[in-house]
């Protein structure tokens, strides 16, 4: 039995529940889109009295502090465990460890766990999507396993965003089995495999009508896989049950376009699947799919993955408006701060009352969370796609062209730590796991666009 639910707007264009003082974690959530450290043991306070906890995986979980087990890491921001220390500077010749070819064409980011490294490919020769699987020693390719045959043609009539591919989705893993995300035949599939690479279940989530592309990422809540998949066609936000794929709840979406992966963040005292984007910020309980609170505050669409400070959740987009709001996590829905600035496709990183970002455009900023008021920026240069991630108080920023920018992570100034070129072509995020960064590129050799998975450590 599926229950649908639909969103209904009160005057004030709020749905609207008890309040509370808020806490924030992540106890519960495990999160993974467009895809890191301790899992069971650490504990990082970020942004005041926000703090990031264990993901509430089940008990059979089998996560370490050396996985980085999907998008945006352990906690689903972008910091890593701080008992890292990857390095500063690199190059062809210098902390690369390997050097992998990867087949097809993707920007889902790196899964790493245990001894493996994962990354969902489109191989549009071929007509396949597939998962990869690398040795996280030596980057040699153990197996892959293709997850779709056919289904490429796309049917909307529109043709998508250049930049996209068919395999923007990163893979999320409980320890146990791999869950990735798919568009194919013009429908949103969720499908999870067992670390041998068998498909163990496949669910048809949604249908989905091709606007710029598709890359959101599933999320591990409890015994749930939460999706989104927001479109023209009509999209909606649904929970799988995670060991038969079986639909518990889906929540119907506008007829938009959207990108934005979900996240459980623990504000106002409870558990809240937050989701930004289609005009909205939309708040559900993650195990019934109820709607806890909803206003009209974002733009239509968004890619970012939302953060908080502790008491306020952010809201990030970049069509058909540039949008960047602070809006209060207690459902009061009050826009405690709104500014023009287009953090349209990175994710942004907070910390200490701060928040760290990267423009489209390549221009790195800091901002008061409580405020909005600018603390510094500095022009980068180039483009960026990829999100920045955040080790100790250094940030990672990697541009389009494969350059990477790192930073120190403090609201006083911006301080350079070195720029690092590798690769012609990056537009997937990088992950951070035992000290190493693993990075998925691109260079074109002749006429042929080659993908190569990098592990750049000391």
């Amino acid at each position: 039995m599926i229950a649908e639910r639909s969103t209904t707007l009160v005057s004030l264009k709020l749905i609207y529940h008890d309040c509370n003082i808020m806490e924030y974690s992540l106890m519960r959530l495990y999160c993974v889109s467009a895809t890191t450290a301790v899992v069971a043991v650490w504990c990082l306070t970020h942004c005041n009295v926000a703090t990031a906890q264990t993901p509430h995986l089940a008990a059979e979980s089998t996560l370490t502090s050396g996985d980085w087990p999907g998008w945006r890491g352990p906690a689903v921001n972008g910091i890593a465990s701080p008992d890292q220390d990857p390095p500063l500077e690199w190059s062809q010749d210098e902390n690369v460890l390997w050097r992998t070819p990867v087949a097809g064409r993707g920007h889902g980011s790196p899964t790493v766990l245990g001894s493996h490294v994962y990354l969902p490919t489109a191989d549009e020769k071929r007509k396949v999507q597939l998962v990869l699987c690398f040795d996280r020693q030596t980057g040699k390719q153990l197996w892959e396993s293709v997850v779709h045959n056919d289904g490429f043609e796309n049917k909307s009539g529109r043709k998508a965003n250049e930049k996209a591919t068919l395999a923007s989705s990163t893979i999320a893993t409980d320890g146990k089995r791999l869950y990735i995300n798919f568009i194919n035949d013009s429908a949103m599939y969720t499908s999870a495999l067992d670390l041998t690479g068998k498909v163990v279940w496949q669910t048809r989530v949604n249908d989905y009508l091709i606007h710029q592309g598709y890359g959101s990422s599933p999320a591990i809540y409890d015994d749930l896989i939460l999706v989104t998949c927001d479109n023209k066609a009509g999209g909606a936000i649904a929970a799988l049950n995670r060991n038969t794929g079986d639909i518990v709840w889906k929540h119907k979406r506008p007829e938009l376009p959207n990108y934005a992966s979900p996240v459980v963040l623990n504000v106002d005292g409870r558990d809240q699947l937050i989701v930004t984007g289609c005009d909205l910020v939309t708040s559900l309980n993650p195990s019934s799919g109820e709607v806890l609170w909803e206003i009209e505050g974002a733009t239509t669409e968004c890619v970012t993955t939302t953060v908080t400070d502790g008491t306020h959740v952010f809201s990030s987009g970049g069509y058909p408006r540039n949008h960047l709001a602070a809006i209060a996590a207690d459902g009061s829905g009050e826009i405690v701060w709104d500014e023009n600035l287009r953090v349209y496709v990175p994710s942004i990183l907070c910390r200490d009352g701060h928040l760290y970002l990267v423009l489209d455009a390549g221009v790195a900023m800091c901002l008061d969370s409580k405020t909005g008021e600018t603390m510094w920026k500095k022009r980068l240069g180039g483009s960026f796609t990829s999100s920045p991630v955040m080790v100790k108080d250094r940030i990672y920023a990697t541009n389009e062209d494969g350059e990477t920018f790192i930073f120190r992570a403090s609201p006083d100034r911006y301080e350079s730590l070195g720029e690092n070129q590798i690769g012609e072509s990056v537009f997937a995020s990088v992950a951070i796991a035992g000290g190493h960064l693993y990075l998925r590129t691109a260079a074109r050799e002749g006429d042929t666009r080659q993908e190569y998975l990098y592990c750049i450590g000391k």
